[in-house]
């Protein structure tokens, strides 16, 4: 009996070091997005130049080292350029290097981290400022792929309604406020 006992607390002593090693191996090959700075997904992104040409539908986030809400947001950001990387380009522009005032200017950055989803010909479909969830992100860049409606994004900077205003009448009519007689 003490033998067959050995050998189960062997076998399990193994299956556990196989389970710890495997986890360990799967930790190791998996990409830890929690840790990705800002700076690190601006210098893997794909260059604005490049993205304006490749005729790809763009994702331009624009963000500084110091902003918070951008530090929250880049583990978000990271996961959806892995899941979208082969169909939507991924610029990141920091606003505190003045090479990119005039895009700065251009797509009315007033906020950040503010991002601009640009479609394959390079117009802006919509826009997005702060913090916003993975899940909304993907629904956007989804409809950006698809050539659809951006559902969770605002329009374009400058965008003005459709509303149209009833015409004031042209005649005038004058109004006695003579006491009666």
């Amino acid at each position: 009996m003490d033998d067959k006992k050995a050998i189960y607390f062997r076998n399990g002593l193994i299956g556990l070091a196989v389970l710890l090693l495997g986890g360990g191996l799967y930790q190791a090959t998996v990409e830890d997005m929690s840790r990705v700075t800002p700076e690190q997904l601006a210098q893997r992104a794909t260059p604005y130049e490049q993205a304006r040409t490749n005729g790809r539908p763009t994702l331009l986030e624009f963000y500084a080292d110091w902003c918070v809400s951008c530090k929250l947001m880049t583990p978000t950001i990271a996961k959806l350029e892995k899941q979208f990387r082969s169909k939507v380009n991924l610029v990141v522009l920091n606003v505190d290097n003045p090479k990119w005032l005039p895009e700065l200017q251009h797509y009315q950055v007033d906020g950040i981290p503010h991002y601009v989803l640009l479609g394959a010909d390079g117009h802006i479909k919509g826009n997005v400022i702060g913090e916003q969830t993975a899940d909304l992100f993907a629904a956007n860049l989804q409809a950006l792929v698809d050539n659809k409606p951006l559902p969770y994004a605002r329009p374009n900077p400058g965008q003005v309604s459709t509303f149209t205003a009833p015409k004031a009448p042209t005649a005038v009519q004058s109004r006695d406020h003579s006491a009666p007689s």
